[in-house]
Order: structure tokens, then C-alpha cells, then sequence
């Protein structure tokens, strides 16, 4: 395996159409504040099939209990700010002002989506990501209470899967994205597919869920 896995470039900017055309080859941005922009495509790839989450016993106890409200793109910005904020464990975020106006960008041109869950009628978590044809590309969570983003991902994958979306692409490996089903498989493969998903129609923008889907 190639160090660092999957970077093919550095620099170029962050256009929307740039950052559409990297999507729809399976690349993606990610660097850190000072450096250059660099574009990364790993092998294996990390996804999540909609149809594949798995929720936890106590997850679905705290589903049932409600509680809590999801909505979707509603407050992009903040979901972005929310997953830039210092984490334990690390010394900076790599959601930097390019990348948030970036993205804040291509969600007024109905690509990027946010889902959100709030309690007590703060936002509490949630994920944002990108939407290209019925294939997601997932980029960042963030939760402040417990189960939060968890939540918010769970009803995300059963719209998606309403919806026909065969992949949500996790990009990186993680322990907490494995838990909840995402497992990594052959870029080759991960292109093939996406390829595929790229061809259908698009859901409308702004998304809404349908309340039944996630009942």
C-alpha cells in the first residue's frame, strides 16, 4: 500500500464544479489550514449500504424513547461549524474556511445535504455530506450529546435506501464507522458502483424526510 494512502495531487482550487468533477471520480479534498489542497482517492474505499446499518439494542431503545427531532438541511452552516470545532484528542480540523465556504456553496446548489438532530431545541448532531445522482458521499459528524450523530445516521440511511441510494461513502476507515456496518471494500469496486449510482436522477433539493420511513 501506497503512504500516504490515495493522495493523488496537491493544489487547484475549490470550485464547484472542481470539487463536482473530483466527486464523480471518486476523489475527494482534504488537508489541513496552510497546506496546499490535496485530493485523496484510498484503496480500500470505506462505505456504508443503507440497507446495512446497524443499530445497536440501546440505539433502538433511544429511538423508540424519542425525544429528539431530525431534520434536513435546515442549518447547513452550523452542522459544518459543529464538525469543526475541537475535538479530544486533536489539535486542529481540517474544515477550514475555503472548505466551509466551499461546501456552504454547493449546498445552495442543492449537493450538499446536512441531517440534524435536536434536542430540547438545540442542535445536538448530526452529518453533512454531498449527493450526486443516488450515490452520498459522506464528510463529517459531530455529536455534543450522546447517540446524536448516531441518530442521525441511522435516519439517513433509511431515506436513502427509500430513496434507491445504493453507497454512502465514508472515504476513511474508522472503529465508529465500522460499528455501525460501513466496511471497506476494493476501489475498483467502490468506482464500479459508484459509476452506476451517479447515472439516476437526483432527489429534489432541499431534501425532506418522510416521517414514515424512520418510524
Amino acid at each position: 500500500m501506497l503512504e500516504p494512502n490515495g493522495l493523488l495531487c496537491a493544489g487547484l482550487d475549490l470550485s464547484p464544479a472542481r470539487i463536482l468533477d473530483a466527486y464523480r471520480h471518486g476523489i475527494f479534498p482534504w488537508f489541513n489550514p496552510g497546506e496546499p489542497v490535496l485530493w485523496w482517492s484510498p484503496d480500500p474505499r470505506m462505505v456504508l449500504v443503507p440497507a446495512e446499518v446497524k443499530v445497536a439494542r440501546s440505539l433502538r431503545q433511544r429511538m423508540k424513547r424519542g425525544g429528539y427531532e431530525v431534520r434536513v438541511d435546515t442549518s447547513f452552516r452550523e452542522v459544518m461549524l459543529a464538525c469543526a470545532e475541537p475535538r479530544a484528542g486533536q489539535s486542529g480540523t481540517w474544515i477550514s474556511q475555503p472548505m466551509l465556504d466551499a461546501y456552504a456553496r454547493l449546498h445552495e446548489l442543492g449537493y450538499a445535504h446536512s441531517v440534524e438532530t435536536w434536542m430540547d431545541g438545540e442542535l445536538a448532531g448530526g452529518l453533512y455530506g454531498m449527493a450526486i445522482g443516488r450515490m452520498f458521499y459522506g464528510e463529517s459528524m459531530f455529536s455534543r450529546r450522546p447517540d446524536a450523530s448516531k441518530l442521525a445516521l441511522v435516519h439517513l440511511c433509511r431515506q436513502l435506501e427509500a430513496w434507491g441510494f445504493g453507497l454512502i461513502d465514508c472515504q476513511m476507515e474508522t472503529a465508529h464507522l465500522a460499528s455501525m456496518g460501513a466496511r471497506p471494500i476494493p476501489r475498483s469496486e467502490f468506482i464500479r458502483e459508484m459509476k452506476r449510482l451517479l447515472e439516476w436522477e437526483p432527489v429534489p433539493a432541499p431534501w425532506r424526510f418522510d416521517p414514515s420511513v424512520s418510524s
